[in-house]
């Protein structure tokens, strides 16, 4: 079978290379997958650079979620009920940019026959991500403020549509004026222009403040870091929560401790796998449902790009971090 490796970490056009690699023996416990689409998602890529949370040894697949459907099952009556069947692959060791894939039953969940593969295979890594970050961490009331930075992004937008829904505001943190219309278009309640590089935190603070009154915000997500992130933190109320989910930004976070103190605000730490962990199997299908038909109601929907065929992988990386891209890149497998 083919798939796209890399053998030494770099830049993803130049590491990843697609070759034949053997197909993978079935283990106790696991099931074997044969991938029809998988999307190209900044961790993938911060995966192939060497600057993601984990590194996997070398040589690696790339390729933390998609979708294809269960061919072999080695897993109980559980694998006898997926075979056959469609399903989200939510990889969290890597490996789905190949054409089938070995991984424990548990990663892999049915899917609703009405969700596109499109759809099915950028299921999980931003829709659970927004979903969970709002409704389940940081619990946002109906009424209040969330600030979120790159609010352009896939998972962005998402959070706005969430807003919308369960009635929550937010204040939209771009870095191209050309942003903005969208993102009202989209239901935002406020959107801000502000880079981090060419302006200090207090700038954004007031604008922020303009719109949420003096007080702050008490609720913030970021996937930045650096700058932006420390930024941020100016504009957090009593007992504010900032929360960090990315690192897109290479600089570590600088601030006075006083920004924290004064009005007993906290950062915290937010890594999805993490928190799916602490699931049991009813909270993940019962999570997974939800997720499900946030999408089918066009709340979590994922807006598609180009889609590219396996062989084709440098190009799609390219694609995938092109400015302005209209959509996620996906790769497709055949058959």
């Amino acid at each position: 079978m083919r798939a796209a490796l890399f053998e030494k970490f770099g830049e993803p056009a130049e590491m990843l290379t697609v070759q034949d690699v053997p197909l993978p023996n079935i283990l106790p416990g696991t099931v074997r997958v044969r991938m029809r689409a998988s999307p190209i998602n900044p961790s993938d890529l911060m995966t192939v650079r060497g600057i993601y949370g984990k590194k996997p040894p070398l040589p690696a697949v790339p390729g933390y979620e998609g979708v294809g459907v269960v061919e072999e099952a080695n897993a109980g009556l559980f694998g006898k009920f997926l075979l056959g069947k469609r399903v989200a692959v939510l990889n969290s060791a890597g490996g789905n940019w190949q054409e089938q894939v070995v991984l424990p039953a548990k990663f892999v969940v049915p899917l609703d026959a009405r969700l596109s593969d499109e759809q099915a295979a950028t299921f999980f890594v931003n829709p659970a991500a927004a979903f969970v970050m709002t409704r389940k961490v940081l619990e946002i009331p109906k009424g209040e403020w969330l600030l979120q930075s790159a609010a352009g992004s896939a998972l962005g937008k998402m959070v706005i549509r969430l807003g919308q829904r369960y009635g929550f505001r937010t204040i939209n943190i771009v870095r191209r004026a050309a942003q903005v219309d969208e993102l009202k278009s989209l239901g935002a309640d406020a959107v801000i222009v502000f880079d981090g590089d060419q302006a200090d935190g207090f700038s954004l603070a007031a604008q922020v403040k303009a719109h949420c009154g003096e007080g702050g915000v008490r609720f913030a997500i970021d996937p930045v870091g650096g700058r932006t992130a420390s930024a941020m933190t100016t504009c957090l109320g009593q007992n504010g929560r900032l929360l960090l989910y990315g690192t897109l930004a290479s600089e570590p976070l600088s601030f006075s401790s006083r920004t924290l103190m004064s009005v007993g605000a906290r950062i915290e730490g937010f890594w999805l796998s993490n928190y799916i962990h602490t699931l049991g199997l009813l909270g993940k299908i019962g999570l997974m449902r939800t997720i499900g038909g946030l999408i089918h109601e066009g709340i979590l929907t994922s807006e598609i790009g180009e889609t590219f065929p396996l062989e084709q992988v440098q190009a799609a990386v390219r694609a995938a971090e092109a400015p302005g891209k209209p959509g996620k890149v996906l790769l497709r497998f055949p058959g």
